[in-house]
């Protein structure tokens, strides 16, 4: 015998249905709790709030004190890792260019530059000896204001220090364009890594993400003339994205991807 559902769990789920049916539409407002505790015949305004709570932690409706409840609304941005190898128009970065390509929201970027020990993610990728310094370049891309990404660089100090690619703001041409320049070489490869997972309570901070909002976390070695160069590892929430791959056969190509460090 199946046990009954309990009554937060059903007005959840009746609510979750009209919201992936489309009966409520994003921007929406929900019933009042005490047009729900009337629907459901319960007298305890905390079962209306359970319920309500599996959606907020699902990520689909959001509270808008004093108003009510709102089914959540976001635009996704298109999310191309492979982008940061198109060609674009000369004095414009890789996010301004793509969201004013695709977009036609307002992007904007708060950018903070320091030295740092690296993280062991950062220091397997990159070949580091332990407790060796990297630059790290922190980026938190916004569009209309809304923070959307968190996109956090990592180079070896010795290599950019007094460089364009420390200056805390934006650098017109790109700061792969500042290490092409320092190397005298393009950065012609990439390797992309794609982990799905919860974000960290400072993640959340920075991208002003509530409960139960996973986030992917995107990270890209760069190399040129086949050495590590740059590691990046970009956050990107998983309300607020959805990610795009143009792939074309290669028939030639049979390898696999090198990882020359052990998966996280």
């Amino acid at each position: 015998m199946k046990k009954p559902v309990p009554v937060y769990q059903k007005i959840a789920d009746d609510l979750r249905a009209l919201i992936l049916d489309g009966s409520l539409r994003p921007g929406a407002q929900l019933p009042t709790e005490a047009a729900l505790l009337d629907q459901y015949k319960v007298k305890a305004r905390a079962t209306v709030r359970q319920g309500l709570n599996v959606l907020i932690n699902e990520g689909l409706i959001e509270p808008r004190r004093p108003r009510g409840y709102f089914v959540v609304e976001r635009r996704r941005l298109v999310y191309r890792p492979q982008a940061e190898f198109r060609r674009r128009p000369p004095e414009t970065d890789i996010f301004t260019n793509l969201v004013a390509e695709e977009d036609g929201r307002t992007p904007s970027q708060d950018i903070e530059v320091s030295i740092v020990e690296a993280p062991a993610a950062i220091r397997d990728r990159l070949g580091l000896a332990a407790g060796e310094l990297v630059a790290a370049r922190r980026r938190v891309r916004k569009l209309d204001g809304v923070p959307y990404n968190l996109n956090d660089s990592y180079v070896r100090l010795s290599l950019v220090q007094g460089t364009d690619w420390m200056n805390p703001g934006d650098v017109a041409r790109g700061t792969n364009a500042v290490l092409a320049e320092l190397l005298g070489a393009e950065l012609e490869q990439a390797l992309d890594e794609i982990y799905i997972r919860m974000p960290l309570p400072e993640e959340a901070r920075r991208l002003e993400i509530g409960p139960g909002v996973p986030v992917g976390e995107h990270i890209a070695t760069t190399f040129a003339n086949d050495n590590v160069v740059q590691c990046t590892i970009n956050i990107i929430p998983g309300d607020r994205h959805v990610i795009v791959y143009d792939r074309v056969r290669n028939p030639e190509d049979t390898g696999q991807p090198r990882i020359p460090w052990g998966a996280q």
